[in-house]
C-alpha cells in the first residue's frame, strides 16, 4: 500500500504533533500517522494532506481532534494488579498515616492519560472499600483524547470490557443493562474527568498520588523529564507516583526516589 504521506509531509506532522502533545511518531509507527491522517482526509472530504495541515493550523478544535485521533487508548479493570496491591497495602497506609500528623483527611490522586476511565474507576472502587472514616478521597482523571473522555465520563462498558473487575466489586458499583453495565452514580461523583494535555502545567498542587501508566512510552526523553518534573510541582510531600511497568526514571535527572515495596515499585516525593 502507498504511504500517503511523503518525507516532508511526514516530518511536518511529526514536528506539530510533538510541539502540540509530546508525542513522537519516529519511522517505526509512521505507519499508525499515515493510517490516522487517511481516515481524516476522508471524514472531511479533503483532496490533500497539506489541506488537513492548514485545516489544523487555522483551528484549534480540529488540532485537539487529530491529536485524539493519533493517541492510542489502551486500558482495563485492574490493569497490572501488583500496582493496585501496593496501593493498597502500602501506598495508603502510609498516606493515612502522614495525614495523622497533620490533620488532613483528603486523599487528592491524579489518573493522569486516564483513557476511557477504567483506571480512575479502578482506583476509586478500592478506595471506597477500604477508607476508614474520616478519610475521604479525590480523583481527577485526565487525557488528551475527547472521545475517552466522554466514555469515562458516561461510564458504561459492554460486558466485553469488565474483565478482571472482582464479583464483589462489580454487584456493588456496577448496574447490569442489556447491552453491558453501568458505573453507579455513587462512584462516578468521585472523579471529575478533564481534558488536559501532559505538555502543560495542570494547574494542580499537594497531589497525594499520581498514576501515569504507559504514557511515558510514547515521548522521547527531553518530553519525559518536563513531564516528570511538572508532575513533582503537582504533587505534595510524601506523596506517590506510579508509571507503567516498562517505563523507568532511571537515567533521568529526577528528584523522586525509586522505592521496591513487596507487591510493585513505584517512586516517591520523599520530602
Amino acid at each position: 500500500m502507498t504511504d500517503l504521506l511523503t518525507d516532508s509531509e511526514f516530518e511536518k506532522f511529526r514536528k506539530i504533533i510533538y510541539d502540540k502533545s509530546g508525542i513522537t511518531f519516529s519511522a517505526t509507527n509512521r505507519s499508525i500517522l499515515d493510517s490516522r491522517l487517511k481516515e481524516k482526509l476522508r471524514e472531511k472530504n479533503l483532496a490533500s494532506v497539506q489541506d488537513y495541515y492548514n485545516l489544523i493550523m487555522s483551528d484549534e478544535g480540529e488540532m485537539k481532534t487529530m491529536l485524539d485521533s493519533v493517541t492510542t487508548n489502551l486500558t482495563r479493570f485492574f490493569r497490572n494488579q501488583p500496582h493496585f496491591d501496593a496501593l493498597v497495602h502500602y501506598v495508603i497506609p502510609h498516606i493515612i498515616e502522614e495525614k495523622k500528623k497533620t490533620g488532613g483527611t483528603v486523599i487528592k490522586i491524579w489518573s493522569a492519560g486516564c483513557s476511557t476511565g477504567e483506571e480512575p474507576y479502578t482506583i476509586a472502587m478500592i478506595l471506597k472499600s477500604l477508607l476508614p472514616p474520616p478519610y475521604t478521597f479525590q480523583i481527577t482523571a485526565s487525557d488528551i483524547s475527547l472521545k475517552s473522555l466522554m466514555v469515562g465520563q458516561q461510564g458504561f462498558y459492554p460486558e466485553s470490557r469488565i474483565q478482571g473487575i472482582p464479583s464483589e466489586y462489580l454487584s456493588k458499583y456496577f448496574i447490569k443493562t442489556e447491552k453491558g453495565y453501568q458505573v453507579c452514580k455513587e462512584l462516578i461523583s468521585t472523579i471529575k474527568f478533564d481534558y488536559h494535555n501532559l505538555r502543560n502545567d495542570s494547574g494542580m498542587r499537594n497531589l497525594d498520588i499520581v498514576f501515569c501508566r504507559n504514557v511515558l512510552i510514547y515521548f522521547d526523553e527531553a518530553a519525559q523529564k518536563a513531564c516528570i518534573d511538572r508532575f513533582w510541582d503537582a504533587m505534595g510531600k510524601k506523596s506517590y507516583l506510579f508509571i507503567g511497568h516498562s517505563e523507568s526514571l532511571f537515567g533521568m535527572d529526577t528528584k523522586f526516589e525509586f522505592l521496591k515495596t513487596d507487591w510493585a515499585c513505584l517512586y516517591q516525593k520523599n520530602l
